[in-house]
C-alpha cells in the first residue's frame, strides 16, 4: 500500500470529523452548555476513534518524536492528576478531550506526511467557514433548536465567544489558503471565507478573539515581509490586498445591515473595540480576580493540580463569597471551566504537566523557525509560518477564555498543528512495530480508550434525552443511572424526593450531588432536612 493512498483514509476521517463537530447540538434547553458540548464531545472521540483504525490500517511502525513524548507525558500526568481527583466523572470526561485531541495530532501529522496537508487544511478551514455561516444565520434573524438565545449569535455552538475563537484560531490557514490557490475560483472562495470571518467576529463581540487576531496579524505581518524579501512574488500582495478588501466589506455588512441582536448598549461594537484591553471593571475586572483565586489552587496543588475539570469543583472553597466567577444564587461557579486554558492547566493538572505541554508548543515553534529559515521556496514558508499564526492565536485565546478545554477548538488546533508540522517534528526518538505485543497492546488500548469516550458521551447524550422527557420519578432516576456524573440529574432527583418526602431519594440522590460538588450547598440542605448532618467542604 503507498505512502499516499494509506493517508487518504484518515484524511477523509478528519474532514468528516471537522464538519461534524460544528454541526453537533443537540434540542434539549434543559441542558443549555452540555447540549452542544456533549454532542461535540461525541463528535470528537468518534474521530479519534476512526482515525486510529484509519492509520493503524498499513502501518508497519509506531513513532514517537520528542514532542510525542513531552506530549504523552501531559497526558500521563493528567491520568494520574484524574485519579487523586474528587469528581472523577469530571475528570474522566476532561482527559478524554485531551486524549482525543493528541490522536487527532498525531492523524494530522500522518496525513500530511503522506502528501494530503493541504487538502486537510482545506477542510478544517471550511468547517471553520460554516461554523461562522451558523452564526450569520442566528444574528440575521434564522430561528433553531439548535440555536441558543443565550450568548447570541452562536449559531451551532451556543455561545458566540465559541464561534468567534475558532474563526481568530483559523484565519492564518484560510489567508494561506488564498495565498496558494492555483485557480481564480479557489482564490474567490478564500476571500469569502474572509469575509464571513470577519463578520462573525464583528456581530460576536468578543474581545479575545479581537486580541487573538492582532497577534495573528503580528505574525503574518513579519512573515509575508520576511517572503517578500526573499522571493518577491507579486502574488502574495495581491491576494493579500484582495484578503483585505474582503474582510473590510465583511465588516462593513456586518455594522450597517439590520440583525436581529438586541444589545444593550448604543454602540455596542465600539464599546467593544475600546474596552478590549479594559480590566479595571466589567468581566476583565473579574478575570484578574479569578486568575489570581485560581492560582491559589495551584499553589496549593503544585505538583498534579486539584484534577483535570475539577476546577469547578475546588474553586468556591478558595473564592470568596463577592467573587464574580461565583453564581450568588447556588454558591457553584457560573461556568465549569475558568477564563482561561493556561491557568486551568496549572490549576487542575499541575507544575510539571503544564511545563510538558509548554515545552510541546514551544518545541513545535521553534522547530517551525528553523524550517522557514530553510526554506527555499514560498511553499515551503508557508506551513511553518500558518503555525506559528494558529501557535500564537490559541495562545492568545487561551490567555482569555477556554479553548483546548472544548471538544470544538482542540480538534481543530491539534488537527492545524498536526497538519503544520514540520518535517523536522517528526524525527524519531522512539519506534514500535505494530507486529510485537507492545505495537499491539498500545494500539489496542487506544482503540479501546477512544471507545470507552465514545460511550460516555453516548450515554450523556441518552442520559439528557430521558431527563428531558421525563414525567415520572422512575424515569428521571434511569437517567441518572445513564449519567452517574451529571449533578444537574442527581440534585433534580433528590429534589424530587424531597418534594414527595421521598427521604430515600435524597439520601440516594442528594448524596451523590454532594459528592460531585462538594461545596454546593443545595445538597447539603436537603440532606440536612432529612437528618444527614454534613458539613460544606
Amino acid at each position: 500500500m503507498s505512502e499516499s493512498y494509506a493517508g487518504r483514509a484518515p484524511l477523509r476521517v478528519l474532514q468528516a470529523g471537522a464538519i461534524a463537530i460544528v454541526l453537533a447540538a443537540a434540542p434539549y434547553k434543559l441542558f443549555e452548555l452540555d447540549r452542544y458540548f456533549v454532542p461535540k464531545e461525541l463528535a470528537l472521540h468518534l474521530t479519534a476513534l476512526v482515525a486510529i483504525i484509519a492509520c493503524v490500517h498499513g502501518a508497519r511502525r509506531l513513532t514517537l518524536t520528542r514532542v510525542d513524548t513531552l506530549l504523552a507525558i501531559f497526558l500521563l500526568l493528567g491520568v494520574i492528576s484524574s485519579v487523586v481527583a474528587e469528581n472523577h466523572w469530571a475528570a474522566a470526561r476532561a482527559i478524554g478531550i485531551t486524549f482525543s485531541g493528541l490522536v487527532i495530532f498525531r492523524a494530522a501529522r500522518a496525513v500530511a506526511g503522506a502528501g494530503w496537508r493541504w487538502q486537510l487544511l482545506a477542510a478544517l478551514a471550511a468547517a471553520i467557514v460554516l461554523a461562522s455561516v451558523t452564526s450569520l444565520l442566528q444574528a440575521y434573524g434564522i430561528t433553531s433548536d439548535y440555536f441558543s438565545l443565550n450568548r447570541s449569535p452562536g449559531g451551532t455552538f451556543g455561545n458566540r465567544n465559541f464561534v468567534a475563537h475558532l474563526g481568530a484560531i483559523g484565519t492564518p490557514v484560510l489567508i494561506a489558503l488564498l495565498v496558494r490557490a492555483r485557480r481564480t475560483r479557489g482564490a474567490l472562495a478564500a476571500c469569502a471565507g474572509v469575509a464571513i470571518l470577519a463578520a462573525a467576529l464583528v456581530l460576536s463581540r468578543s474581545r479575545a478573539a479581537m486580541l487573538a487576531l492582532i497577534a495573528v496579524a503580528l505574525v503574518l505581518t513579519w512573515g509575508i515581509w520576511v517572503a517578500q524579501h526573499r522571493w518577491h512574488d507579486a502574488r502574495v500582495i495581491r491576494r493579500l490586498s484582495l484578503a483585505a478588501a474582503f474582510a473590510i466589506a465583511g465588516v462593513a455588512a456586518a455594522i450597517w445591515m439590520p440583525n436581529a441582536l438586541n444589545w444593550k448598549s448604543d454602540s455596542p461594537y465600539l464599546d467593544t473595540v475600546t474596552g478590549v484591553v479594559n480590566y479595571h471593571d466589567g468581566s476583565g475586572a473579574g478575570r484578574i480576580v479569578q486568575y489570581t483565586t485560581s492560582l491559589k489552587l495551584a499553589v496549593a496543588h503544585p505538583l498534579l493540580g486539584v484534577g483535570p475539570g475539577n476546577w469547578a469543583v475546588a474553586y468556591p472553597r478558595v473564592a470568596a463569597r463577592s467573587d464574580p466567577s461565583l453564581d450568588r444564587d447556588d454558591g457553584m461557579t457560573s461556568n465549569p471551566w475558568p477564563s482561561s486554558d493556561w491557568i486551568a492547566v496549572l490549576a487542575e493538572r499541575g507544575i510539571p504537566a503544564s511545563i510538558a505541554l509548554g515545552l510541546a508548543l514551544l518545541g513545535l515553534a521553534v522547530l517551525a523557525a528553523s524550517a522557514m529559515r530553510e526554506a527555499s521556496k514560498l511553499e515551503e514558508f508557508l506551513p511553518p509560518l500558518v503555525l506559528w499564526g494558529t501557535l500564537a492565536a490559541t495562545a492568545v485565546v487561551g490567555c482569555f477564555d477556554a479553548s483546548l478545554l472544548l471538544a470544538p477548538p482542540t480538534l481543530f488546533v491539534w488537527a492545524l498543528l498536526g497538519a503544520l508540522a514540520t518535517p523536522a517534528a517528526t524525527r524519531m526518538s522512539l519506534q514500535i512495530s505494530t507486529a510485537t505485543a507492545p505495537g499491539l497492546i498500545t494500539v489496542g488500548g487506544a482503540i479501546v480508550i477512544a471507545l470507552a469516550f465514545a460511550l460516555h458521551s453516548t450515554a450523556q447524550l441518552a442520559s439528557m434525552e430521558m431527563f428531558s422527557s421525563a414525567t415520572t420519578t422512575g424515569a428521571y432516576v434511569r437517567a441518572s443511572m445513564a449519567d452517574p456524573g451529571s449533578y444537574r440529574i442527581q440534585l433534580r432527583v433528590a429534589q424530587i424526593g424531597a418534594e414527595r418526602g421521598r427521604c430515600d431519594l435524597v439520601r440516594r440522590y442528594g448524596m451523590r450531588a454532594h459528592q460531585l460538588f462538594p461545596a454546593a450547598p443545595e445538597p447539603v440542605r436537603m440532606l440536612g432536612a432529612c437528618g444527614v448532618k454534613l458539613k460544606r467542604r
